[in-house]
């Protein structure tokens, strides 16, 4: 580009896509989201390359695929402050790269990011991530009655008080620069709507008694993968009750347009800013949120309330409002993109492929690659995912001699839900193996190879 722009990129934590206005809901008020979608470019089979916090932001930072990166769960980081990264490589191009909010970094490592504010980065921690044993997953630190308790309203708690302290921050950031300031990447960094879902009373009312619990067909938990069914046990979530299930899932849709009013506010202060034409804006998360949908809880899993995202690009001076794109792309992609916009060198030990084509055109050539995986707690063994095309494949790692491995495989286009399983289907068996080739080649290694080295690195302690 030209005239490189500044990127300012938000970044929420935990959001499924489908609790938004541009997305299709009809009960979430969130307008201002909205209302970015109609200025930009939204993509509709976006996903994360983790549905844990620390491994996808880290993906993302290091334009790598988890297992190549090596940050496993919430406790690892990379090896170290150098690290080649998407900040880095854009620092040494003359951009600055700064931080306001959540990344989930483990360690004192900023990987090429300055703060913008004493404290930043200061997000939620799940605690240890590590592995367990196969059989001693009947129920863990993670108790569901602790989450339980904190669904209420309160105008106050440590998440609000964070999140609105980035507003706050990140606000007074864009509104001091200016246009003759180098250019600059801002990762807004929000911790909702992630739990403890907390949040005033003003927004849990509009959506109490409106929102619909999740639809799931009669025998369909005797069938879960056993991952899953270690998840539902190791968070307690097989104690849920359907009105629990209600209040907190009334509670998220109300943390969202919470949430909302906070991206309108950065908005706003962009939008009075000398920056304000020449700053790219994306909104993103880093993974979903299962809300009771599949019997499941929080992410940890590849079912797409989990794993897909929302992604919205906007820029009015380069592309046109209102445009969709339905090629499947990831969180690496995406920060390809950024490195391209920005004119950074391309790393040949980066995944993924840039954006930027694609967004320039909505009927280019795209390759149409989406890879996942998960390999942090409450599981018996790694798991990984592809998605090209409507076709979804998950890969369950072997757990030990006997058990395992899992697979499934879904026909988003006819089956939405994900509730037929063709993994076992033998009319289907190319498919299966066409897929786990595509997977090995984008992981640069078998999938069973990955779950391996997992084993070896949390062993370890790293």
């Amino acid at each position: 580009m030209s005239d490189r722009p500044n990127i300012l990129m938000i970044m929420s934590d935990e959001h499924d896509p489908a609790v938004m206005g541009c997305y299709g809901d009809s009960i979430v008020q969130t307008p201002h989201m909205d209302r970015l979608s109609e200025e930009g470019v939204v993509f509709d089979a976006a996903y994360t390359t983790s549905p844990l916090c620390a491994p996808a932001r880290a993906s993302f930072t290091a334009v790598q695929y988890v297992s190549r990166c090596g940050v496993w769960t919430n406790d690892c980081q990379l090896p170290s402050d150098d690290y080649p990264s998407l900040p880095h490589a854009l620092n040494a191009v003359g951009y600055e790269c700064w931080l306001g909010g959540k990344m989930h970094f483990a360690g004192a490592h900023r990987y090429g990011f300055r703060d913008v504010y004493p404290g930043t980065n200061q997000g939620d921690r799940s605690g240890k991530g590590g592995r367990r044993a196969f059989d001693d997953l009947s129920e863990s630190s993670f108790g569901w009655e602790g989450r339980v308790a904190a669904f209420k309203t309160s105008d106050t708690s440590p998440v609000l008080e964070k999140d609105r302290k980035v507003t706050a921050e990140c606000s007074a950031f864009l509104q001091n620069r200016s246009a003759d300031d180098k250019p600059f990447f801002l990762l807004a960094g929000y911790v909702a709507p992630h739990f403890p879902l907390t949040i005033p009373e003003e927004y849990y009312a509009p959506y109490k008694d409106k929102v619909p619990m999740p639809e799931i067909p009669e025998g369909f938990l005797d069938t879960l993968p056993t991952n899953y069914k270690h998840l539902r046990a190791g968070f307690g979530v097989t104690k849920a009750t359907p009105e629990q299930t209600k209040l907190g899932r009334e509670l998220y849709w109300g943390f969202v347009n919470w949430l909302d009013d906070e991206v309108g506010k950065l908005l706003a202060a962009l939008n009075d800013s000398e920056v304000a034409d020449n700053t790219i804006v994306i909104y993103c998360t880093d993974h979903g949120e299962n809300k009771g949908d599949h019997g499941l809880w929080w992410k940890n899993n590849m079912y797409e309330h989990a794993s897909r995202t929302p992604l919205i690009v906007s820029f009015p001076k380069r592309w046109a409002g209102g445009q969709r794109r339905t090629g499947v792309c990831s969180l690496v992609d995406l920060a390809q993109t950024i490195a391209e916009i920005g004119g950074a060198e391309r790393s040949d030990d980066w995944d993924g492929e840039s954006l930027l084509n694609y967004l320039d055109d909505g009927n280019s050539e795209w390759r149409d690659i989406a890879v996942s995986e998960y390999y942090a707690h409450n599981i018996a063994s790694g798991m990984t995912m592809v998605r090209q095309g409507p076709w979804k494949y998950v890969y369950h790692a072997r757990f030990d001699e006997v058990h395992g491995p899992e697979r499934e495989l879904y026909n988003l286009e006819e089956d939405a839900g994900e509730f037929n399983n063709l993994a076992n289907d033998p009319a289907q068996a190319d498919r299966i193996a066409q897929l786990h080739d595509l997977l090995a080649r984008e992981l640069r290694r078998d999938p069973e190879d990955a779950e391996a080295q997992s084993r070896a690195d949390l062993a370890k302690g790293y």
